[in-house]
């Protein structure tokens, strides 16, 4: 009767430890999950604040969870199915696209936060213009500034405005500028800023400052234009040829679904597949490395 207990007695004491073990597993795994979307959520939440599109925390992380579902069902029915190992490839490359799409809305906001800081420095040209006429006629730098905001247009106008708010409630002009030049990351502002500063502890020239600033600007702007203009076709030819073999595949998709289903839910296939997406990321790289010159 003894041996019999203790011959259940270990089975049930070593399902005990796997349970609590894996319990354990899955508690730390949520937790670590937990504080990595809140954070994730957080951040990109502050970021979209800093373009001045209040969205909430909540929202954010809606959209990744979203993106991220939609990216592996996608991947899982185009690499894998429901069958033996083609439902383990297909749980892996979907789990590999839903990474990607977790991504994407922080891919968006990065995209918005580019162009949006190239309309402002090719808005701060005609502020600085602005504020420098408006020296001339008697204005103070605060009232300058309440006239970029009062006849300029987004994003100047509102991280301007941001600044005067600040100064009012009691900041100093340095940190407000500081702010500001955090919130938008601009050379050109961080420029404006330094000059702006050696000007006002030295006693200097304002008008004569700001038409500087902005003619080196606008200098500076018609060589990087210029500069794209010559590489223009070193960057098509990259999105040619880094296009050609995705463009292939889909062709080949529509041509014969069968086979390139087939082809994709093979190991060879997935290999080749591999092999193409470093190759192209290597290619692109690469490419990019050539024909980008900082100005």
């Amino acid at each position: 009767m003894g041996s019999v207990v203790i011959l259940w007695l270990v089975p049930v004491l070593y399902l005990l430890c796997l349970g609590g073990l894996t319990y354990f597993i899955l508690q730390s795994f949520r937790t670590a999950a937990a504080d990595y979307a809140t954070a994730y959520s957080e951040t990109t939440s502050r970021q979209m604040e800093d373009l001045f599109l209040f969205i909430p925390a909540r929202r954010v992380l809606e959209l990744a969870s979203a993106s991220s579902a939609i990216c592996f069902l996608a991947g899982f029915l185009l690499f894998g199915g429901f069958d033996g190992s083609s439902f383990t490839v297909g749980l892996v490359l979907g789990g590999v696209c839903a990474g990607l799409g977790w991504n994407i809305p922080r891919t968006v906001l990065g995209i918005m936060r580019k162009r949006r800081l190239q309309r402002f420095n090719i808005q701060l040209v005609d502020s600085l213009v602005n504020m420098s006429n408006a020296l001339k006629a008697g204005f103070s730098i605060q009232q300058a500034i309440e006239l970029v905001v009062r006849e300029g247009e987004s994003p100047i106008a509102q991280e301007f405005g941001m600044f005067l708010h600040q100064t009012r409630v009691g900041m100093r002009m340095e940190e407000a500028m500081e702010s500001m030049q955090t919130r938008v990351g601009s050379d050109d502002l961080a420029l404006m800023i330094g000059a702006l500063e050696t000007a006002r502890q030295t006693g200097g020239n304002l008008t004569e400052v700001f038409e500087k600033i902005a003619h080196t600007i606008r200098e500076r702007m018609r060589i990087e234009m210029r500069i794209r203009t010559l590489t223009a076709q070193g960057r098509l030819q990259g999105l040619i040829v880094g296009a050609m073999p995705l463009l292939l595949g889909v062709a080949l998709f529509f041509m014969d679904p069968g086979m390139m289903l087939a082809f994709l839910r093979s190991g060879f296939g997935i290999s080749i597949l591999l092999g193409v997406l470093v190759l192209e990321t290597i290619g692109a790289l690469v490419i990019r490395k050539i024909i980008r010159i900082d100005v």
